[in-house]
């Protein structure tokens, strides 16, 4: 079960009324022990938050300021069953050093403060790389019954089975020009494998990327240039080595598709973790077999459409 800002709150924290001034404040924190003391919380007489006054502002402010000129009206508060996940990057997003956690009736229940803020991100940038790199998984298949396993993995494997059956298709569709030049098929193999190499190095990058939240959108310029970059020099590189078998317009038929599958296997791989994500799913988990299966429909149908113009 997901773990919830609530549960690292603390409540021993400088409170005061809006009508206290800054002098009385820092008076009345003198001797006092606090589980956290970066910021001042300011609630009214019903107990629900005024505002928060960062540490710093409350020792500069002058001594008979009042707080509720000192406070930041609309700090940033998070109910207390969000995600802890979500809670903090909240923080962070606003550049506060602390959160509140406020109920729906506005009623405060305690701050979360910096450490604990801190230790959530790690904790939760540590599990995303973990599921990227299967190993949060293993522990977890390696307890599940019979039944839980096979659930969790045939819908992924159905889907990949769907795209085999449909890349067969589409290979039997073009036996009439594989037939005639035989050379055609050493190549496909080849250009399918890159493109989802590709595919798969993009994925880990917007995999992360999300996993700290950092936006597609940040990613997506860069790493589309990038695939059309690493597909021009794939490209280049294969050209010569196909012209050997001595068919040109094989080479060069290979060659174009290779560019097209692996410019088009950065978009596919950046498009899919970021819609599984927005559909609260795991993009660690699902974007990788999705991504294989259209991308190595592409490739193969890139291929031979670019065989029937050149080949």
């Amino acid at each position: 079960m997901p773990t919830t800002a609530v549960e690292h709150v603390v409540t021993r924290v400088p409170v005061f009324a809006p009508e206290v001034n800054a002098g009385q404040a820092r008076e009345r924190m003198l001797g006092e022990r606090f589980d956290t003391a970066s910021d001042a919380v300011v609630l009214d007489p019903a107990g629900l938050l005024v505002g928060m006054i960062n540490i710093e502002r409350l020792l500069a402010a002058p001594h008979d300021m009042p707080l509720s000129e000192l406070a930041d009206t609309d700090p940033p508060v998070v109910l207390p069953g969000v995600d802890q996940e979500v809670a903090a990057w909240r923080a962070v997003q606003h550049g506060e050093s602390s959160l509140a956690v406020v109920g729906e009736d506005g009623r405060f229940h305690g701050l979360v403060p910096r450490r604990r803020l801190l230790r959530v991100l790690l904790e939760e940038h540590d599990e995303d790389m973990a599921r990227l790199g299967g190993s949060l998984k293993a522990k977890t298949a390696a307890e599940e019954s019979v039944r839980r396993r096979f659930l969790h993995r045939i819908p992924w494997l159905l889907i990949g089975l769907a795209g085999a059956m449909l890349s067969a298709g589409i290979v039997g569709s073009f036996e009439e020009r594989l037939s005639a030049n035989v050379t055609l098929a050493f190549f496909l193999p080849g250009v399918v494998y890159l493109a989802d190499a590709v595919g798969t190095q993009t994925e880990a990058v917007v995999v992360r990327a999300l996993s700290v939240g950092v936006s597609v959108r940040r990613l997506a310029r860069g790493e589309a240039i990038t695939g059309l970059v690493i597909g021009l020099a794939m490209a280049a590189a294969f050209l010569p080595f196909a012209l050997l078998y001595g068919d040109a317009g094989v080479a060069v038929t290979a060659a174009i598709a290779l560019f097209a599958a692996c410019s088009v296997a950065s978009l596919l791989a950046m498009g899919l973790p970021w819609l599984l994500n927005r559909l609260g799913r795991d993009p660690a988990y699902g974007s990788g077999p999705l991504a294989t299966v259209i991308q190595d429909l592409v490739s193969i149908t890139v291929y031979l459409f670019t065989a029937l113009a050149f080949a």
